[in-house]
């Protein structure tokens, strides 16, 4: 690959889907989010969602959120952080995002039934549009000693 290639990370694949689950995670989970929205959103593949007039990928993204909140909650999940990004201070100096979120739910099983949640499926569309690039880290919590 070439500096000049882009590999977009929109969705989790099978194999990390799988091997999410294989950590065996019990307890609560948080979901770390890194996002990076298109200039214009790209309703392409789903076209029923699509506004009259062509919107933002943050625009696109804050429709997801109004539609996914009830569906978080009703699984127990809450929002923790919502935060503008930028460049890294330590990082990749090409690197940037535009978004960062991180979301609390009680366990794996939790998570996985809120991403499964026929009704909030409904809605992915407006995240499917807004997305040019993401990042997914499930962070666990470490002991604390007293």
């Amino acid at each position: 690959m070439t500096e000049f290639e882009f590999i977009s990370y929109t969705e989790p694949t099978q194999r990390a889907g799988m091997r999410f689950m294989q950590r065996g995670i019990e307890g609560n989970i948080v979901m770390l989010n890194l996002l990076r929205f298109r200039k214009v959103a790209d309703y392409t593949a789903h076209p029923e969602l699509a506004p009259e007039v062509p919107i933002s990928g943050t625009e696109a993204f804050n429709r997801y959120i109004e539609h996914t909140l009830p569906f978080l909650h009703e699984s127990g999940g809450e929002v923790m952080f919502l935060g503008d990004g930028g460049e890294f201070l330590i990082g990749p100096e090409k690197e940037r995002w535009d978004f960062i979120m991180m979301i609390r739910q009680s366990s794996a099983e939790s998570f996985l039934a809120f991403s499964n949640h026929q009704e909030y499926m409904t809605g992915i569309g407006h995240r499917t549009a807004a997305i040019e690039d993401s990042r997914l880290l499930p962070i666990t919590e470490l002991p604390t000693s007293k």
